[in-house]
């Protein structure tokens, strides 16, 4: 680890910890990391085990708190944390043990300093923290598209390789060359199927071409699910987020015993290193560009790190030039779609 640099400059890995199940007070053994295991976002204690997992890192000397010995399960006791974050010990359980759920910005913000939160990590606190909306009869769901704009912009850059991503890391456009890196397996035109879309962190766990698509694919998992728990922060209403998390904690063993340790890094740029069934190894670097909307788009661009690299790049384009995919235009109905 430590290739790649989040939006608070820390590695993605350094913000893994263990779970509730492995960390804390006996009682915390109780509640354990079944219910979240299964993916669920707006049924299950999200914050509570976001702070046990937090708290299982930190050592009682990270703190200036004695140690008085070996512990029988690593981290801080409850009444270790709530003494640092200026809280009471039975307040603070009931907290983590999801019983209270109005607490205040102050004291969200005590505690992301006792545990000594990243940037990322504090946001995705005080996201979890956030009263939740009162159930609400759920709304037909809209498909997600990306601005007609936006895709020009990706088409514009063609010797770049560029993927749109919404908000549930679904691809909702790419430019010849960032469909021939990431999934030249699938037809170009997937994205404009909405029930079927390609899902990036879907692909890195399910489909065997993209497992094999990276030289350190346990890295860049770590990544995806750093990002994916960000995400879930952020949408924690959405149900679409919520039957993804579902399905990749039912199918697959690696992404279940990842999300169960809550990475949370939003991983906005650094180094992703291929190996490619054209071109062979690529080392390429990553930038993630959010526009300024509500929309949770992003758009993911790469690009050579290396001269072999950029040598690389040059034939994968000399390649779709000979296979040319087509430009992009209007569907009528406001949504984009491709044309070969």
């Amino acid at each position: 680890m430590g290739r790649f640099r989040s939006g608070n400059h820390t590695p993605c890995v350094l913000a893994l910890a263990v779970t509730g199940a492995e960390a804390g007070t006996e009682g915390d053994r109780t509640n354990g990391v079944r219910s979240d295991r299964m993916g669920g976002m707006s049924g299950s204690n999200e914050l509570g085990e976001f702070l046990r997992s937090r708290r299982a890192v930190l050592r009682p000397e990270d703190v200036g708190i004695p140690g008085y010995g070996v512990r029988r399960v690593p981290g801080l006791r409850r009444e270790e944390l709530a003494m640092l974050a200026g809280v009471s010990p039975t307040y603070y359980a009931r907290l983590e043990q999801g019983l209270s759920t109005n607490a205040s910005e102050a004291v969200i913000a005590s505690l992301a300093q006792a545990l000594q939160l990243g940037t990322d990590e504090q946001a995705h606190l005080f996201n979890l923290a956030r009263p939740k909306r009162s159930p609400r009869r759920r709304a037909p769901i809209k498909h997600d598209h990306a601005r007609e704009g936006m895709l020009r912009l990706v088409h514009s850059i063609g010797d770049i390789p560029a993927v749109i991503l919404g908000r549930r890391s679904e691809v909702l456009g790419w430019n010849e060359l960032g469909h021939r890196l990431v999934a030249g397996h699938l037809a170009f035109d997937s994205p404009e199927h909405v029930l079927d879309r390609p899902n990036m962190t879907r692909m890195l766990f399910l489909d065997e071409h993209t497992k094999e698509l990276y030289r350190e694919w346990d890295e860049e998992a770590e990544r995806a699910v750093a990002s994916l728990r960000v995400l879930s922060g952020r949408n924690q209403d959405d149900p679409e987020l919520a039957t993804l998390v579902g399905e990749l904690s039912v199918k697959s063993a690696e992404f279940c015993k990842l999300w169960a340790r809550h990475p949370v890094d939003r991983c906005v740029s650094g180094m992703k290193l291929f190996q490619h069934p054209e071109v062979g190894e690529l080392d390429l670097g990553f930038e993630v560009l959010t526009p300024p909307d509500d929309s949770g788009h992003r758009i993911l661009v790469y690009t050579a790190a290396t001269v072999e690299a950029a040598s690389a790049l040059e034939l994968l384009v000399r390649e779709g030039e000979r296979q040319p995919v087509g430009s992009v235009v209007g569907r009528g109905d406001g949504a984009p779609r491709f044309r070969r």
